[in-house]
């Protein structure tokens, strides 16, 4: 076996195989820099701050949210029939995606850069290399943190699979460029790159890599799932869906089991496998005590935060404060996290949980699907885009987000659904949809479900408490509802006998019923009756 290449080695491979891939002349290369060294270039650069604990502070400017509008993929002839085109899937031609490069690559000449090879997939069949260029070290650690990084140098530079180039000082001109706005995210399938420009948000790249692997994953029979995932003491999985917000990150961070991921997964014939090694984690309003691990990690050296405010003298982190933003974030390493399963895989999962975060407050806190009606509410993926999740969102708005993931999706949402039905009928998983928005009210009247009783919920549900348990039909969506949960006031397994107005309630629930409804039509014509009908009885 030849000798380990030296770090100068590494990086003249690297510089090489960057120029054939048109970023020439670059500045000083950082390859795969440790986290003490990037918290070196990122204070010494002016990029963050050092808040008390360790974490490192930095600010995405005017961009704190994904800029959905501003995420296209290259129309060309290898991927053009695979993919689900339309209001989230938007082509721009190889023309445009040429003229904008091409400007980048210049505007890249002579700039230091920050690269990171790293992984995306635990499991070895399924994991595709990445390379991440940076000019931002802050974004680099970003990166370092997000993605799986190799624990052994190896004895040649590997091209990657995906390259990832992400240039916030990079800004478009619509005019001249043919983008949208001075923001970009274009997706090349054929070239296996990313760019992107314009906007500081580092969750744009860590989305643009899950796009990718949805595209891929697929047509590998693995099913690609925007969830979280975690695994008990017998070795019992459980995985849990959800757009940013309703819960993910939170519930899967159980000091009773091991997390093994809090974001993407792959579902195999084999079982469930992460896609990353970090956490993205909502830090507004973060309480220490009902959610002490993710707390703990937002004063973690290595943790990079987002939009966070900070006393400038003491260096104490407000999470209370939204001056900035509601999607304050946290970057960190699944190693800071502590209780994990290290090698981010798992067995199939004996439970599959919904999420959503329903703003009108008329679903039941729990309820027991049947696998027609799992089904059509992962198809429908309803829940409430929370304030600061997307560029213009102030408070939250009801929505459907097919596959609790519609921005992430680039196949069509029923190719993702009929995995769900195949994974849930060869393997008997249970599954659950489970109410973290409002109750005794819509947003604005009533008030999030307690925390402490959707824990509760959740435990009864690993516990198999609520396999078998008595239950009633919701009147107006027939879900199948528990009478009695430990820990849960039993008044709110009723929604109706939480609010003020019944007859509000009963016009709200029937207006929501409509909009399941109406947006289910867009998907019905190619699932079966039996789907169909699993939803709304009004």
């Amino acid at each position: 076996m030849s000798s380990t290449l030296t770090y100068k080695e590494r990086v003249a491979a690297v510089t090489k195989q960057l120029a054939e891939r048109g970023i020439s002349n670059p500045g000083v290369v950082n390859l795969d820099l440790p986290t003490p060294k990037l918290y070196e270039q990122i204070i010494a650069r002016g990029e963050g701050q050092i808040a008390h604990g360790g974490s490192v502070v930095v600010e995405t400017g005017i961009y704190t949210g994904r800029s959905a509008k501003d995420k296209f993929i290259v129309e060309e002839p290898t991927s053009q029939a695979d993919v689900d085109w339309g209001t989230v899937n938007r082509p721009v031609s190889q023309e445009n995606y040429e003229k904008v490069r091409g400007r980048l690559m210049a505007f890249l000449q002579g700039r230091e850069l920050f690269v990171q090879d790293v992984r995306v997939g635990a499991d070895p069949q399924f994991q595709r290399r990445v390379r991440v260029v940076n000019i931002k070290a802050w974004q680099n650690l970003f990166a370092r943190n997000l993605f799986i990084t190799p624990e052994t140098m190896e004895n040649e530079v590997v091209p990657p699979d995906f390259t990832v180039i992400a240039c916030p000082d990079f800004k478009a001109d619509p005019e001249l460029d043919g983008t949208r706005s001075e923001a970009f995210i274009y997706m090349n399938i054929a070239q296996r790159e990313i760019i992107i420009g314009g906007t500081a948000y580092a969750g744009e790249m860590k989305k643009s890599i899950f796009s990718i692997m949805n595209y891929l994953l697929p047509k590998q029979a693995v099913f690609p799932m925007h969830c979280s995932a975690n695994i008990g003491t017998q070795d019992d999985v459980a995985i849990f869906f959800g757009l940013s917000g309703t819960g993910k990150t939170t519930l899967s961070t159980d000091p009773k089991r091991r997390m093994i991921g809090d974001d993407e997964h792959g579902w195999s014939d084999k079982g469930v496998f992460n896609f990353e090694g970090g956490c993205y984690a909502k830090t507004i309003r973060l309480n220490a005590v009902a959610e002490p691990v993710i707390h703990n990690c937002t004063q973690t050296f290595g943790t990079v935060l987002e939009n966070v405010v900070m006393d400038e003298e003491s260096r104490t982190l407000d999470l209370d404060d939204d001056r900035k933003t509601e999607n304050t974030r946290a970057a960190y390493p699944l190693s800071s996290v502590g209780n994990i399963k290290a090698d981010g895989m798992g067995g199939h999962p004996s439970h599959v949980i919904l999420l959503t975060a329903d703003a009108f407050g008329v679903l039941p806190p729990v309820s027991r699907l049947t696998s027609e009606q799992a089904m059509y509410h992962f198809i429908s993926g309803y829940t409430a885009k929370l304030a600061g999740t997307e560029r213009g969102v102030k408070e939250p708005q009801a929505t459907f987000s097919s596959c609790f993931g519609g921005p992430f999706m680039v196949h069509h949402p029923t190719v993702y659904a009929e995995m769900l039905g195949k994974r849930l009928s060869e393997t008997g998983a249970k599954c659950w949809l489970v109410n973290t928005g409002w109750t005794a009210g819509p947003y604005g009247e009533g008030h999030r479900m307690p925390i402490r009783e959707t824990r509760a919920i959740i435990d009864s549900i690993l516990a198999n408490e609520l396999n078998d348990v008595a239950t009633h039909e919701d009147p107006v969506f027939g879900l199948a509802v528990p009478t009695a949960i430990d820990g849960v006031e039993t008044v709110r397994l009723t929604p109706r006998d939480t609010w003020k107005d019944g007859a509000a309630f009963d016009a709200k629930a029937k207006d929501l019923a409509r909009q399941f409804n109406e947006n289910f039509a867009n998907f019905a014509d190619r699932v079966s009756d039996a789907i169909k009908g699993a939803g709304p009885k009004v």
